[in-house]
């Protein structure tokens, strides 16, 4: 690994993104990017009882897709880096626990893909693994619960509040083989914003996507550029 500046770790080793599975609803299958998914599931319970296990049911099934189609053996994957949104990690921890991999959870809320992925090419690239997965998952319903109001009370949403995907999705990380490459690993800081409307999460995230830069007149404020 070589560091680039205070942010930024360049992999040497180029770690290869060797296998990768993503599964969703109903309402993401019938979006622009239906024909991309391995599987749409119809029914967003997924044969469960709860919210909260069909989401750990596709969480599993993504990651199990990714490790088939990577073709390497599921006892030669030597960790398993996965999040979600809940508390503790439950839609990834029940959805992983029965499969005998060294489980690391990670919470990056909208950004743990990009984090667990970083985390499994640092670890192939430091040779701590040979071979990693990256994986995450969200399910609209039980993202309500957590952050919102259920909606078994039946309340009235916002009509602009965001919709969470009902998805999961998974990649195989090794140190050879062919597909993407991470070349570098890029890990940002923490810039509150003091978004208070919990029915608007774009407003939150909407900074990654411009550069900051401190007014010259208040050292207090910071303005927004875009990126050009």
């Amino acid at each position: 690994m070589t560091r680039q500046g205070r942010y930024t770790v360049m992999l040497d080793s180029r770690p290869v993104i060797i296998g990768r599975a993503s599964v969703v609803g109903k309402k993401e299958g019938e979006g622009p990017l239906g024909a991309e998914y391995d599987f749409i599931y119809e029914d967003a319970t997924a044969g469960e009882s709860s919210w909260e296990k069909a989401e750990s049911a596709m969480h599993r099934d993504a990651l199990m897709r990714a490790i088939k189609k990577s073709g390497i053996p599921e006892n030669n994957v030597d960790i398993v880096f996965a999040g979600d949104l809940l508390d503790q990690c439950t839609g990834s921890t029940f959805g992983i626990k029965d499969i005998q991999i060294p489980f690391a959870g990670l919470y990056g809320a909208c950004s743990t893909m990009a984090l667990s992925l970083c985390m499994a090419g640092i670890s192939v690239e430091s040779g701590f693994a040979r071979v990693a997965t990256a994986s995450t998952s969200s399910h609209f319903c039980s993202a309500e619960k957590q952050f919102r109001t259920p909606l078994e009370y039946g309340g009235q949403r916002d009509p602009a509040s965001q919709w969470t995907a009902t998805a999961a999705g998974a990649a195989v990380v090794a140190s050879s083989g062919n597909g993407a490459r991470i070349e570098s690993v890029h890990i940002g800081r923490i810039v509150d914003y003091s978004i208070k409307d919990a029915n608007n999460m774009g407003a939150a995230m909407a900074p990654e996507d411009v550069k900051l830069t401190p007014c010259p007149s208040n050292q207090k404020e910071m303005k927004i550029q875009k990126k050009i």
